[in-house]
């Protein structure tokens, strides 16, 4: 693999030279193959570089923007599949989730008593700073109503597993910030929808109740599905037959839909009440995919492990079907949307920091709140966009912010991480002084 990367290394300059001829010569057909090439290799033989392999998913981040800035007709339909359809974008989300929820287990949840301030000052900043700055950039730059929408969007929502990793490097608090990233999670269905309400209800027509069920599709029903495979790991005997007889309703339940069972709801329920019928089905169908995804895991062992990769991919899918869909907008405010990125993410940082530090919290719990402050969940915003069928205007901000989170949150955790072992020194060296004195 090693020499795999190397030698990508290698075809990416080779890709770099050929681009800058074809820039030179305004030869098209030169350098728009030339470009897609470099990003792609690029993000192959990163991974060959001590200093840069961190930044490998960044790398494929920066290679779908590239492709989908270049060639966006090729990624926008194939056939006649429509590559921005709602319901792909929304399986495509769920698979992402899914892949985070692997990542947690019922255990995280217990943190959220033992980390008790932390948890409150983390949430309360996150769902203040981050929407309430996204709003005012809106207000700063004078953004197309859609795009400002999507940058009051991605400041609504959650914060990521990116959070989590970032605190892990960082040798910052990761039991608080685990506990603040679940409860974050949780309380999404209702906080983004009341935000987008209150600060882009005048930019978009906005539904609390379509949002908030949306939210836990994208959101909370993959998330069960793991957190049930989690569950069966250490299932005792009494709660396997419990699992396998849910397991049976939800069955004859999926297959009596289609068969006459969803056309009797619409005759009773309202429109409000077949949403829930409809979510209440979700979750039938997340037990019984995590219950297949256990199954599965039992015999292929690194399942599991892979994972993250396949997340990776529905992250790289949405990423360039934004691009190739908001292309034009792009040209228009690309340079400016990123400034708001860097200025967004970075005010996260500050303020998650500074307000914790005022607020009592020691430097760990401090840098990790900054974390669970400054990076927001783009895949769920991305989820949201193309539910609403605006994933080329709504949808913009997530595909400038992430890749731009990503960067910035690794230079800031490995700057933390080394202020982290300085300290743990320093700390070590004190303490001996003690016992020896």
């Amino acid at each position: 693999m090693y020499k795999l990367r190397r030698f990508c290394l290698l075809l990416a300059l080779i890709a770099f030279v050929v681009l800058l001829i074809g820039i030179f010569t305004s030869d098209a057909a030169l350098w728009q193959p030339a470009a897609v090439a470099m990003a792609v290799t690029m993000a192959i033989g990163i991974g060959a570089l001590d200093a840069l392999k961190n930044y490998q998913y960044t790398a494929w981040i920066i290679a779908a923007v590239v492709a989908g800035m270049v060639y966006p007709a090729a990624f926008l339909k194939w056939g006649s599949v429509d590559l921005r359809n709602k319901w792909l974008i929304l399986v495509v989300v769920q698979f992402v989730m899914f892949g985070m929820g692997i990542q947690m287990s019922m255990r995280d949840f217990t943190g959220l008593g033992s980390s008790g301030k932390g948890v409150i000052i983390g949430l309360l900043c996150h769902f203040s700073i981050m929407p309430l700055m996204g709003y005012l950039l809106t207000r700063v730059f004078h953004f197309e109503t859609e795009i400002a929408a999507g940058i009051i969007l991605i400041g609504s929502c959650s914060s990521g597993l990116a959070s989590n990793v970032m605190t892990y490097i960082a040798r910052a608090n990761l039991v608080l910030s685990v506990a603040v990233t679940a409860l974050a999670t949780l309380v999404a269905p209702f906080m983004t929808p009341l935000l987008m309400k209150l600060l882009a209800g005048t930019l978009i027509e906005i539904k609390f109740f379509n949002m908030m069920m949306e939210i836990i599709k994208i959101m909370i029903v993959p998330i069960g599905a793991a957190l049930v495979h989690d569950y069966l790991k250490s299932a005792s005997p009494k709660g396997w037959k419990i699992t396998k007889l849910i397991a049976t309703i939800a069955i004859l339940w999926l297959l009596a839909l289609p068969l006459g069972l969803w056309s009797g709801f619409e005759k009773v329920f309202s429109t409000n009440g077949m949403e829930s019928v409809e979510i209440f089905s979700f979750f039938i169908g997340a037990f019984l995919v995590g219950l297949i995804y256990h199954l599965l895991a039992t015999k292929f062992t690194n399942l599991d492990q892979m994972m993250p990769y396949i997340s990776m991919f529905g992250i790289v899918y949405f990423t360039t079907v934004t691009t190739a869909a908001g292309r034009d907008n792009l040209l228009k405010v690309g340079f400016i949307l990123f400034l708001a990125s860097v200025i967004h993410n970075g005010a996260g940082y500050f303020f998650g920091y500074v307000l914790s530090r005022v607020f009592g919290l020691d430097k760990r719990s401090a840098r990790t709140i900054a974390f669970e402050v400054g990076l927001q969940n783009g895949g769920m915003a991305s989820g949201l966009a193309g539910s609403m069928g605006k994933l080329g205007t709504v949808g913009l901000a997530a595909a400038v912010f992430s890749p731009w989170m990503n960067i910035s949150g690794s230079i800031l955790a490995n700057y933390w991480r080394k202020q982290a072992l300085k300290e743990e020194e320093l700390e070590k060296s004190t303490q001996k002084i003690n016992e020896e004195v």
